[in-house]
């Protein structure tokens, strides 16, 4: 298909996906976006990223495609009396998968900055013992 727009390259045209270390340095810089006290009560928890979660995951989760879990928390809950220093337990863990993240983010008019926000805001919330649903009970309420 032929374009009727004079030839320019656009800023896109030279730009890679954003790579794991990218998506790390999102996740930092809504750390540090985040109250002190809030920073404090998240402990020793750990943010990793990976490409897709693990089949075994997926599995566990009963998730056919890979592209629908876009994070994990992984442990132990304030709630549920999770503290890794006090119990010996494996630390609490954040997961941010980058594939299924970039095909969320391609299909929305939002920018990757806050997708990869909301990811991470949404499984810290479970390291505090809130459910999917109380979630979007609180996102619901906060559009209103």
């Amino acid at each position: 298909m032929a374009s009727i727009l004079p030839v320019s390259h656009s800023s896109w045209s030279e730009r890679k996906a954003p790579d794991l270390a990218d998506f790390e340095a999102m996740a930092s810089e809504t750390l540090a976006t985040l109250p002190d006290d809030l920073l404090m009560r998240c402990g020793h928890i750990q943010i990793r990223l990976a490409e897709y979660a693990p089949d075994d995951v997926l599995d566990a989760l009963s998730i056919e495609d890979p592209y629908e879990l876009l994070g994990l928390f992984e442990g132990l809950g304030l709630a549920q009396g999770g503290d890794a220093v006090l119990t010996g337990q494996m630390p609490n863990r954040i997961w941010l998968f980058r594939r299924p993240i970039l095909d969320y983010w391609a299909g929305m008019d939002e920018k990757l900055g806050d997708v990869v926000a909301h990811v991470l805001i949404h499984e810290i919330g479970h390291h505090f013992g809130l459910s999917d649903q109380d979630m979007e009970r609180i996102e619901a309420a906060a559009d209103r």
